[in-house]
């Protein structure tokens, strides 16, 4: 459960758009951003491939990263 996946959009420093794990959607921080993240929420596939990335990428490195214990 603590465990995120982020993927930030950025242009010139300022990120405009995030898919978050834990929010389950892209929010926009932008006006750019909050369009685009209307637009990609709507992809029901996009937004599960986003979460997918959570369990293959973030949980099957977390023990390359840190070690098993």
């Amino acid at each position: 459960k603590d465990i995120q996946f982020i993927d930030s959009y950025c242009y010139n420093k300022l990120e405009f758009i995030r898919f978050d794990s834990n929010v389950g959607k892209y929010v926009g921080y932008t006006e750019l951003g909050v369009k685009n993240a209307e637009i990609w929420n709507k992809d029901t596939s996009q937004i599960a491939a986003m979460n997918a990335q959570r369990e293959a990428y973030c949980l099957h490195n977390i023990g390359i990263w840190y070690g098993n214990p």
